[in-house]
């Protein structure tokens, strides 16, 4: 019995989504498989994976470029939000997933599709993502996931795949499972599901090694209008332009390698190895002109319950929730005067920040200095923390008596 007739399927043309077309077209009786390739920036040719979905049984190959819409409309308010993913990750790959699940929906639309399709894995995060950022946008059309229902190790896909002309781009010398975007890569599987294996240096394509970074230092002046970054060394540049540019610079002093031990939405713990250059120094950048520009509560707020949630609802993929709609207005508000320019020290695989400027700066020098000019009030101190204190100074005399 047939599961759909029409089916779009997001399509990477690894191994799993191009053994998903023979499979729904034979095991689940689908009768047309369309894909769709989301051209993110990943730096690659998208013709011959285009023409592979064509020769694997797809009736139509679809590729639609999508990258300064995944800068603006994704990258950018993740920057604002400081979105890092147990304050470590990111989220370069969790941020494709609902611009795909938009894009899917929309060609199902387009071409009568009665199913989405896509090749996750019973374990990933990305099912997650993906079924979700779906039904979010249209919760009545069918998602079918083959990957999750098959029951196949990596191994028997491969050889599945054989059996209807599919080759493997996965070699026994290279057994990592990566996926890229203009954001950033990521790299796992192989050796590198033990915990105690450093990664070998051939897994790195946008980072240079400590040892290969440049011996001199290189100072980068990036610029922010209302949180989003606008111009690098004072040159105005497009949304891709600057994301390129901040992966060029930050890469070449081997900046933005993560090794980390995630906890995944399915609830298992899994080793990740990021390359995230770029946005990893744009999100630090962002952060110290906010703690220039921002009053104390409303950075320390945003930090500790808004920032920390928006990256958990990435993450989670809960990109078209309500709550992270309520949380995109709170984030804006607080962006109005986060205009300024950063100073950016790289050296050696670290980005160290050693300067700052707003026209918004809540910083006074004639306040914090300690020299001549001091016009901060020391006596009013006094009884300031006599007030400030004054519930801790009750509870330490009745606890004496």
């Amino acid at each position: 019995m047939s599961r759909a007739n029409k089916v779009v399927l997001a399509y990477s043309g690894g191994v799993d989504t191009s053994v998903c077309i023979p499979y729904l077209k034979i095991e689940w009786g689908v009768k047309e498989v369309i894909t769709l390739a989301a051209d993110l920036g990943q730096g690659e040719e998208l013709g011959p994976i285009q023409a592979k979905a064509l020769k694997c049984g797809a009736v139509e190959s679809l590729v639609e470029d999508a990258t300064e819409e995944f800068v603006t409309d994704y990258a950018f308010p993740a920057i604002k939000a400081n979105a890092l993913y147990e304050n470590r990750y990111p989220l370069s790959t969790a941020l494709a997933r609902p611009l795909i699940t938009k894009l899917l929906v929309r060609a199902a639309e387009k071409y009568g599709a009665d199913a989405v399709a896509h090749g996750c894995t019973g374990k990933g995060n990305d099912q997650v993502r993906f079924d979700l950022g779906i039904t979010a946008q249209n919760p009545e059309i069918k998602i079918l996931a083959p990957a999750r229902e098959w029951g196949m190790s990596r191994e028997e896909a491969i050889s599945y795949g054989e059996k209807y002309g599919i080759e493997a781009p996965v070699k026994k010398s290279s057994p990592f499972s990566i996926d890229r975007n203009l954001l950033g890569r990521s790299i796992e599987a192989g050796p590198l599901e033990d915990p105690m294996t450093e990664p070998p240096e051939e897994i790195y394509a946008l980072t240079k090694s400590i040892l290969d970074a440049p011996n001199e230092p290189q100072y980068v002046d990036i610029s922010f209008e209302k949180g989003t970054p606008v111009a690098v060394d004072g040159e105005g540049l497009s949304p891709v332009a600057l994301i390129t540019k901040m992966n060029e610079i930050a890469g070449n002093h081997g900046v933005g390698r993560i090794d980390m031990i995630e906890n995944r939405v399915v609830g298992i713990k899994s080793r990740e190895i990021y390359e995230v250059p770029g946005l990893l120094v744009l999100i630090k950048a962002h952060q110290d002109l906010e703690s220039l520009t921002l009053t104390g509560d409303v950075t320390h707020y945003k930090r500790g319950h808004i920032d920390e949630m928006y990256s958990r609802l990435i993450y989670e993929g809960l990109w078209f929730n309500p709550l992270k709609n309520a949380l995109d207005a709170f984030i804006n508000e607080t962006q109005e005067r986060v205009t300024g320019t950063i100073r950016v020290k790289f050296l050696k695989g670290n980005a160290t920040i050693v300067g700052r400027k707003s026209p918004y700066s809540l910083y006074s020098e004639d306040l914090s200095t300690y020299g001549v000019d001091d016009k901060f009030d020391h006596k009013a101190a006094e009884g300031f923390i006599y007030v400030w204190g004054l519930s801790t100074r009750v509870w330490a005399e009745k606890t004496r008596s």
